[in-house]
């Protein structure tokens, strides 16, 4: 190679989205707990509830008080290496390689083929899933361009109808139940189910967000209702619920089910249309999803009675509310800093 071409290729590479140390995956060892020896992937990716927040601490919950080794994932800008939501582009998915389990909560992202690759062979393998709020409409791949727009929410190809919402969480996108940005949700456990491991320690009252409930289709065929939603009349948990047809009948805002992807292999799903980062704020909605992990990777026998979901670190969510790209410019944040 002529010293030309050296320097040109030198420069193509310095200048190249890899270059980023910031695209690095940000990894939580874990330490001793019941989780210890499994490894969790959480990927955040949505534009509206603040999974940049919610994903962060949930792993840090997860690495510190229970054990669990979290390699935490985000859309980055290969441009700069920072977060953007906006942006169809979530480095280091590679690493589901090695997950005990995938938690995600993106929102009709558009990846790469390569990107998705990875989700398509962690799905045949029949690993487990924790979704969480959009999730229902994780992807949006454009048809005929990207190989796995049998995921995109509203599928109909055969054997994805309704798409990775639909065939693996249970639901996929439906509409606004609760008055978004109005009404809140209010868990109410599911008359039965007051035994089930991810119910353990949570008392009645306990689950709460400022999220409103989704519309789901019932019945939700192939999966096992935990908790319903009563829409709340305000955002604050001691609201009364409404009164009217909002409530008659509730719907389920948190579910188990068992999906079964291309590899033929079965797996554990729990979803909860709940988990915005303002979600995260109450307990009771905290240690539901923390159980629900427990749950899911096959570790419902060492749930606590009351599983620890003290919040690590700084936690002060942000409101929920879309951005566009200059907002992300005007605040540019890196992974790391999103993890502290």
């Amino acid at each position: 190679m002529t010293l030309s071409r050296l320097v040109a290729a030198l420069a193509l590479f310095a200048f190249s989205p890899v270059a980023f140390a910031d695209d690095k995956p940000v990894v939580l060892e874990g330490g001793n707990g019941p989780g210890k020896g499994k490894h969790v992937v959480l990927i955040s990716g949505d534009q509206e509830y603040r999974s940049e927040e919610a994903i962060p601490q949930l792993a840090q919950i997860l690495s510190k008080h229970h054990g669990f080794k979290c390699t935490v994932l985000f859309t980055v800008d290969p441009k700069d290496g920072t977060v953007n939501p906006n942006i169809n582009n979530v480095p280091g998915l590679d690493a589901l390689k090695s997950a005990d389990l995938m938690v995600i909560f993106t929102r009709f992202l558009n990846l790469p083929d390569d990107q998705m690759q990875h989700i398509e062979d962690y799905l045949a393998a029949g690993k487990p899933v924790v979704g969480l709020r959009t999730s229902t409409h994780a992807f949006n791949g454009i048809p005929g361009k990207s190989r796995f727009a049998k995921f995109n929410n509203g599928s109909g190809v055969k054997g994805w109808e309704g798409g990775f919402g639909k065939h693996v969480l249970g639901e996929q996108w439906v509409d606004h139940h609760g008055g978004h940005g109005s009404q809140g949700t209010r868990g109410i456990v599911v008359k039965g189910q007051e035994g089930h491991p991810i119910l353990k320690g949570i008392g009645a009252g306990d689950i709460f967000g400022t999220t409103d409930v989704y519309t789901v289709k019932l019945p939700l065929a192939g999966c096992t209702p935990l908790v319903l939603g009563e829409v709340t009349e305000t955002l604050k948990p001691d609201s009364k619920g409404v009164s009217g047809k909002k409530n008659d009948p509730m719907m389920p805002v948190a579910w188990t089910k068992t999906y079964k992807a291309d590899g033929g292999k079965t797996g554990r799903a729990f979803t909860t249309t709940m988990g915005a980062s303002q979600d995260l704020a109450f307990e009771g909605t905290r240690r539901m999803i923390v159980n629900g992990c427990f749950w899911a990777a096959g570790l419902e026998g060492k749930i606590p009675d009351k599983t620890d979901v003290a919040v690590v670190g700084m936690f002060k969510p942000t409101p929920f509310r879309f951005k566009g790209n200059a907002d992300w410019a005007k605040d540019p944040v890196k992974p790391a800093d999103l993890v502290k």
